[in-house]
């Protein structure tokens, strides 16, 4: 592997302390190929959780914090040691069940989650994000703003008030049905909508304009040149009509008690030849599409952050065909990666590089090498 160390984000270690199924772990990555193996529900994945959370303060399941902590515990210490253009730096996290979570870089607490973001840079590629095509457009949504937020700090500020002022809208309509008096404040939380959200849908429609550029080629040359694939942003509403829509949506959002129009109900579409793949493409075109966006997110980021971020793969070398799986991890490059999986028998008869191994069994983990 080609090393590249003045460019490159590394996770030098992780140290967690009753953290889902592990009361105490702590373990050295290194800057290569990392494969954490085992059989499956013996925490692989949880490794990756907590590199993920210790980079954007989420779990990348959704989890709430108290589901996180391990049972019978009622906190829970995430530490990470990173490497960032060759400057060490520390990220601390601390849950609790009842609380909001602790965050500290370099052991000085950040009053904004938001300040973390950039610290550490990751690309998480599991088997449901083989399902982003398919399902429904909030996995498309998800996958927009978990990308946007760790590259635009811009963006995160407006979709946190976004979404901060499209509950509050969301309550007051369903208090307008008990006391209409209350229809009179509506316009205040309107004017936030349209404020926050104006900046979400333009940051969005340059996004995927962005990504389509990178997934093109990579589709292109997945399938052997057989098929090109269009990537297209449906937004619920245009940037310039946000004002307008909102208002005449005024009486079908009080009849239903919730807001009918804004960023919150976009979508993006993958299309072949202008047919829709989440409706009419085969469950391989609809992999093949998803693989080309993973790897087109991992080039974006990148190009945004003029370094090469981290790679976490969760268990889905078994979910692609041998032709997809030569061509994600030749595409891994000099990227720390840590790769989760059951078995080592693709990387043995495939004679891939990897540079550490750990076996993960009955709540502990083993290196091997």
């Amino acid at each position: 592997m080609e090393r590249n160390d003045g460019v490159r984000m590394i996770v030098r270690s992780l140290e967690l302390k009753e953290y889902r199924n592990y009361e105490k772990l702590n373990l050295q990555f290194d800057d290569g190929i990392n494969i954490l193996y085992g059989e499956n529900a013996q925490g692989k994945t949880n490794i990756l959780e907590a590199i993920y959370l210790g980079g954007t303060t989420k779990s990348h399941r959704g989890s709430k914090d108290r589901e996180i902590i391990r049972f019978n515990s009622n906190e829970t210490h995430v530490r990470i040691n990173i490497e960032k253009n060759m400057v060490s730096h520390r990220i601390d996290m601390h849950l609790k069940k009842n609380k909001a979570k602790g965050v500290a870089i370099d052991t000085i607490p950040i009053k904004r989650q938001g300040e973390l973001f950039g610290m550490l840079n990751l690309v998480f590629f599991s088997p449901e994000d083989l399902n982003i095509i398919k399902n429904g457009p909030g996995e498309r949504r998800r996958f927009l703003d978990l990308e946007l937020c760790q590259l635009d700090k811009i963006y995160m500020h407006h979709l946190t008030n976004y979404n901060k002022a499209l509950a509050q809208r969301n309550f007051l309509l369903k208090q307008i049905s008990v006391n209409r008096k209350l229809l009179d404040t509506l316009y205040i939380w309107d004017a936030k909508l349209v404020e926050h959200g104006s900046v979400i849908i333009h940051t969005r429609e340059a996004f995927i304009k962005k990504i389509y550029s990178l997934i093109y080629p990579i589709h292109k040359k997945l399938t052997g040149g057989k098929e090109e694939l269009s990537l297209l942003y449906e937004p619920c509403v245009k940037q310039e009509d946000f004002a307008e829509k909102i208002k005449k949506s005024q009486e079908r959002d009080l009849f239903l008690k919730m807001t009918n129009i804004g960023p919150h109900r976009d979508d993006m579409l993958f299309l072949f030849d202008n047919t829709d793949i989440k409706k009419f493409g085969s469950q391989g075109q609809q992999r093949t599409a998803a693989l080309s966006l993973k790897l087109a997110e991992l080039e974006l980021v990148k190009e945004v952050i003029k370094e090469n971020p981290v790679l976490l793969l969760d268990d889905v070398l078994s979910e692609l065909d041998r032709n997809r799986q030569n061509y994600l991890l030749n595409s891994i490059g000099d990227i720390q990666t840590i790769i989760t999986c059951t078995g080592l028998e693709e990387f043995i008869n495939h004679r891939f590089k990897y540079n550490k191994i750990f076996h993960v069994a009955n709540n502990t983990i083993t290196c091997e090498n």
